[in-house]
């Protein structure tokens, strides 16, 4: 993975969006680094995505697309299945995208909506809530270069009652907020202690 210049995040940008969100200037650099792996795009230009078969099956089944799941699941079981299940996501990188074009074949907008997209990894279903028009502006955004990424990232910070524990720098808070309840597995809230003390040095 790496991000094509033009399309890089500068420091000046992480800093807009820490004073943005009213936040040290090392918390926001710990979660871009911790969250985003330092990387929003691959080096075709297409943003880091990972596709997520378990968000597929609920969003077709929130939808009553009940034939297309089932169709789905009968031809192409890597993509849709109703419980998440540890080391079943494959390769990272352009994979990911051969995984979403597959999915998108039966159903687009829930393929699109099952994907969480660049530095943030923020899940497509999310687009409403962060105040996206349509669920293509958001797909834009994570196309455009990293600083829409980030945008992205910061909605959906705030749109989660999460800048306090950012400001307070409860990274336990945060991650389970952010990362979801399996987040100690992944040690988050160390990683993220742990960058914030080097940028605050």
């Amino acid at each position: 993975m790496s991000t094509p210049a033009h399309k890089k995040i500068t420091l000046a940008q992480i800093k807009a969006s820490a004073d943005s969100l009213g936040v040290p200037l090392a918390a926001m650099r710990a979660v871009h680094e911790v969250e985003s792996k330092g990387e929003g795009f691959l080096s075709t230009g297409e943003p880091v995505i990972l596709f997520e078969p378990h968000i597929f099956y609920k969003q077709l089944t929130k939808k009553g697309l009940l034939d297309i799941r089932a169709k789905v699941m009968r031809e192409r079981p890597d993509l849709c299945y109703p419980k998440w299940k540890p080391k079943s996501y494959g390769a990272a990188g352009s994979y990911q995208h051969q995984r979403l074009t597959a999915a998108s074949q039966y159903h687009r907008e829930s393929a699109l909506e099952s994907a969480s997209w660049g530095l943030g990894q923020v899940m497509g279903f999310n687009w409403k809530d962060l105040g996206y028009p349509t669920l293509q502006a958001f797909i834009n955004a994570q196309y455009k270069d990293e600083g829409a990424q980030l945008d992205t990232m910061c909605r959906f910070i705030r749109q989660n009652k999460i800048v306090d524990a950012l400001k307070n720098k409860d990274w336990s808070a945060f991650a389970y907020k952010y990362n979801g309840e399996g987040y100690r597995a992944n040690n988050y809230h160390g990683k993220l202690a742990a960058a914030f003390k080097k940028f605050n040095a």
